[in-house]
């Protein structure tokens, strides 16, 4: 059986977006809202809203339990220094909090993600079940193989 271990990230996450397409529903701000302060326009991707579900998933299951506060650290970037002549170095902007805790109670309302008390957010086994399950048929689909030994 293969693990989430065992495939590329990113083709997981394709996967799982489209699977999580159909189970959450963006809000209607989400349209608008920039995905940190180091950005200066909302995201242009049609299905922002499952990737970054997808990709908050594999981060929990992986990194679990693990709060907000160190995920918006994770999907942060670099804001520039000075407007004017750009001579004031980048400096480290968080990404945004409130994008990152509304789709984990999206994803908790699905009994993807459940909250550990002190702790942060931890995958329950239904979503271990799913990016097990994901990972199996990511792994059949994919045309590389280095990666044969897997199946």
């Amino acid at each position: 059986m293969a693990t989430m271990y065992d495939v590329p990230a990113d083709d997981l996450i394709e996967a799982l977006a489209d699977d999580l397409a159909d189970r959450l529903e963006e809000p209607e701000w989400g349209a608008f809202a920039k995905s940190g302060v180091d950005k200066e326009l909302p995201p242009e991707q049609e299905d922002f809203w499952a990737t970054r579900a997808a990709s908050l998933l594999r981060k929990v299951a992986d990194r679990g339990p693990v709060g907000v506060e160190r995920l918006s650290t994770e999907y942060g970037g670099a804001k520039g220094g000075s407007n004017r002549y750009q001579v004031a170095p980048d400096k480290r902007a968080d990404g945004s909090k409130n994008l990152i805790r509304t789709i984990l109670q999206q994803l908790e309302e699905e009994d993807l993600v459940e909250t550990a008390e002190g702790e942060g957010r931890r995958i329950t086994a239904e979503g271990q079940s799913l990016l097990d399950d994901t990972a199996g048929t990511v792994l059949e689909e994919l045309d590389r193989p280095e990666l044969e030994r897997y199946a």
